[in-house]
């Protein structure tokens, strides 16, 4: 089986690019496709740092303007989370379903600091829409030893989700 992964930054690639390679998947495949992230200094210092896994990756077009679009006046959580994640998750089924990939799943499963259940189920109901298998696996029990790979290795790690609104949230201006 084809397996088209998500990934939202190399940290948290980091568990479930091992955990993939031991399980039925023939060809596993990152998709780095992240218009949430501001700004775009940020979005390609995850970029660069998601290269030093050395997997093989896809980095679509960044469109800033994709994300803007999706969540226009929704600034708030839950809902602006949502929003993301559908967006991020069409795309990353909409690719896979065009490039022959018998499934697809996101490194978003490994954060403790997301929704994981509702992830799980956008990930189900794009699957359905998209007419591609929703590849689940918790990836939560290896979300430490992702992050102190990444730090033994010096790879960058970021503290918010990307978006302006999370930075704002974290820097309470």
């Amino acid at each position: 089986m084809r397996l088209l992964l998500h990934i939202c930054c190399g940290p948290c690639a980091l568990y479930p690019i091992k955990q993939l390679a031991d399980k039925k998947f023939k060809e596993v495949i990152g998709f780095y496709y992240n218009p949430n992230i501001h700004p775009p200094s940020e979005y390609k210092r995850r970029r660069d740092a998601l290269q030093l896994t050395g997997m093989d990756v896809i980095y679509p077009p960044y469109v800033m303007e994709e994300y803007f679009r999706k969540t226009t006046s929704k600034e708030d959580r839950p809902e602006r989370c949502q929003l993301c994640w559908d967006l991020r998750l069409a795309k990353t089924a909409e690719y896979a379903k065009k490039n022959n990939f018998d499934a697809f799943t996101t490194t978003l499963l490994i954060s403790p600091y997301q929704d994981h259940e509702l992830v799980k189920k956008i990930g189900e109901d794009v699957g359905r829409k998209k007419e591609i298998e929703f590849y689940y696996e918790d990836f939560r029990v290896g979300f430490r030893q992702s992050q102190e790979s990444a730090k033994k290795s010096e790879m960058y790690r970021q503290n918010y989700c990307g978006c302006v609104f999370s930075e704002l949230e974290r820097v309470k201006v």
